[in-house]
């Protein structure tokens, strides 16, 4: 008889996640030989090669012993898989499975075996097929809001620190290519976020073009900055009707012969489908502003102690011409100047963890608190995820919440890891004894 007759339920991160946290009968345990046995702790997951749990402490009998153990659904999968032959199995003290199918098993020669067959209780198996099989937004839809409060919390901090330890491997990165240059590393998270959600990548390679040291020497004269980041993105070729565009033309040819500049591809950039407000060229002429209002923006914000100050900071008015246009040669417009909504974005994306990565590259907690506490007094964010989570129970009250419940959802209930989250387990386990 196979494991998959006996108990389809069950697999093998589900059996080593009840090994874990010991969702089963532990009273009067004994081996497949009759001998007791007591845990004194399971050991530590390891996710690794060899065996399935180090660093363990089993009574068996009247010995403490310490070491590995191994699990498996079936005793025979150890002779399967072929342990009998590696060394790295030769210290398990203890053999776990759920199904014992060797009658021959020979206890002297093989480590102790323990079978949770008829000790894990039926309804947790029947929960966890129940969370993977249902189709809706998310697994626990229709019971998650009774888990506690408390639990909520704690799990959605970590949410977000597992989002920003993915946003922050680029910003490390960045910071090794540069020499620890900080106001560097800035520049082109800023430059990066300006372009979201569509031309995040040509903004990027826009900074990369031009180093920030460079246009920091040209940081007085908006014009020159524009010139420079309007020419490297290639968007000052052909002819112009406009006066101020040929001005921009011809400080770019002669800065670019200076600096042996070559323009990114003018077919990077993103138009279609976009409301003007997005446009690159009017993003384009807002950095500039920035950076011409914002010497070393990085130790500014650095500095800043309130969402008030960061909106004032990123607020920057660009030049006349674009407060009048979208594009070069358009027809005259009021484009709307950057709203506190972009604002926010480009805080909740890259300032606030860059700087959570500044604290953690210099050991000054303060600086990841501060950031985790600026997370809190912004306002949540609103799409669909945050609606259906909204209507599933879970309230969201600020930035926070936002985004570890959109981590959650794209990293967790997506691809059904309810035993890897906190409030999955917290289900999964409820009544179970």
């Amino acid at each position: 008889m196979t494991i998959a007759t006996i108990n389809p339920l069950l697999t093998e991160e589900l059996f080593q996640h009840i090994w874990q946290f010991r969702l089963f009968k532990t009273a009067s345990l004994t081996t497949i030989d009759g001998v007791p046995v007591q845990i004194v702790h399971p050991g530590t997951h390891n996710h690794h090669a060899g065996p399935d749990f180090t660093a363990a402490r089993i009574r068996i009998g009247n010995t403490l012993w310490a070491g590995n153990v191994e699990l498996h659904l079936r005793t025979s999968d150890w002779y399967r898989h072929g342990h009998q032959h590696n060394g790295q199995y030769s210290n398990v003290i203890l053999h776990v499975v759920f199904e014992h199918d060797v009658p021959n098993y020979d206890t002297d020669k093989m480590p102790p075996c323990l079978s949770l067959q008829e000790l894990i209780p039926k309804l947790l198996l029947r929960r966890y097929e129940a969370f993977r099989q249902l189709a809706a937004f998310v697994p626990c839809e229709e019971s998650a809001r009774r888990v506690p409060g408390l639990i909520w919390h704690n799990w959605k901090e970590r949410l977000l620190i597992e989002r920003w330890e993915r946003k922050i491997t680029s910003l490390h990165s960045w910071l090794l290519q540069t020499g620890n240059n900080w106001e560097e590393v800035c520049y082109r998270a800023v430059a990066q976020s300006f372009g979201l959600p569509a031309n995040g990548e040509p903004f990027l390679q826009l900074a990369q073009s031009l180093p920030h040291t460079l246009l920091a020497r040209h940081r007085p004269s908006l014009m020159q900055l524009e010139a420079l980041l309007f020419g490297q993105a290639g968007m000052l070729s052909g002819t112009f009707k406009d006066e101020y565009p040929r001005e921009l033309q011809q400080e770019y040819n002669y800065l670019r012969y200076k600096y042996k500049l070559q323009p990114i591809p003018a077919y990077s950039w993103k138009w279609l489908r976009m409301r003007p407000a997005s446009f690159p060229t009017l993003r384009i002429a807002a950095l500039a502003a920035l950076l011409h209002q914002a010497p070393h923006l990085f130790s500014r914000i650095l500095e800043t102690e309130s969402v008030g100050r960061f909106e004032q900071l990123f607020s920057a008015q660009p030049s006349a011409y674009w407060q009048e246009h979208y594009r070069f040669d358009g027809p005259v417009s009021q484009p709307r100047s950057q709203g506190r909504l972009a604002i926010h974005n480009i805080l909740i994306n890259t300032i606030l963890p860059l700087l959570f990565l500044y604290g953690r590259e210099k050991g000054q907690r303060y600086y990841q608190d501060r950031a985790l506490q600026f997370m809190e007094t912004l306002p949540a964010e609103e799409n669909k995820i945050s609606s259906a989570w909204e209507e599933a129970g879970i309230e969201q009250h600020n930035a926070l919440d936002s985004q570890a419940l959109l981590e959650l959802k794209q990293h967790y209930c997506d691809e059904k890891r309810c035993l890897q989250c906190a409030v999955g387990a917290k289900l999964l386990r409820e009544g179970i004894f």
